[in-house]
């Protein structure tokens, strides 16, 4: 056993007597060891004043973190209760998307209905006459055997539905009233019988209406 210490080069690992400055290995300089003790610091001296203060400071910075931690504490149990009472508005719930039934076969189809067409007006006529022999009639004389064509004048001229003739004798006992089949606003009257009594022959379209006399003489 060695009575001289030896010691550890820093660099290279290589033991070697404490009496040589430098590594013989490396040359590394051998640094000594300092045999100081640190001197303590004021703080941690009982009963001076950085000592007083430095537990002051150690005091505040414990209430500092109980108060920290009771606020969190708080906010926790605040958002926990809101939640659960349903108040908070800014987390809603993800709703699940409504789903479309599917269709089963005893389902009837949709039928859509039909619009209705908007009727179109009835055009209005201006003009409407009863004439005999072009000329305008409110009468005309007619005698038994005799045969008078007479015609109705509807203005405008667009208008192409034929006038509806009638009398008042629906029975044909006096005359007879035959419509042209190929202009249904031309008729002819036959006289049948002397009537005494005047009667008429009506012509109406469109609503509008208008007469004419038919007067008799014997034959």
């Amino acid at each position: 056993m060695s009575l001289i210490p030896e010691v550890k080069c820093r660099r290279c690992g290589e033991r070697f007597s404490s009496l040589r400055s430098r590594c013989p290995n490396c040359g590394t300089r051998r640094v000594a060891q300092s045999s100081r003790t640190p001197s303590a610091t004021p703080g941690t001296v009982s009963g001076t004043a950085s000592y007083e203060r430095a537990g002051t400071n150690t005091r505040w910075q414990m209430i500092f973190g109980l108060i920290l931690v009771v606020a969190v504490i708080l906010a926790v149990i605040v958002m926990v209760s809101t939640s659960l009472n349903g108040t908070d508005v800014s987390i809603k719930p993800n709703r699940p998307a409504a789903s479309t039934p599917s269709p089963t076969p005893n389902d009837a189809p949709v039928v859509e209905a039909v619009p209705t067409p908007t009727p179109t007006p009835p055009p209005t006529v201006e003009v409407l006459q009863i004439r005999y022999n072009d000329d305008e009639r409110e009468e005309f004389t007619i005698s038994p055997g005799e045969v008078v064509p007479i015609n109705a004048y509807v203005s405008p001229l667009t208008i192409t539905d034929k006038v509806k003739w009638t009398s008042d004798d629906p029975d044909e006992e006096y005359f007879i009233i035959t419509v042209d089949p190929d202009d249904g606003n031309k008729i002819t009257v036959e006289c049948l019988k002397y009537s005494e009594t005047p009667l008429n022959i009506y012509a109406e379209i469109f609503g509008k209406k208008v007469g004419c006399i038919v007067r008799f003489r014997r034959a």
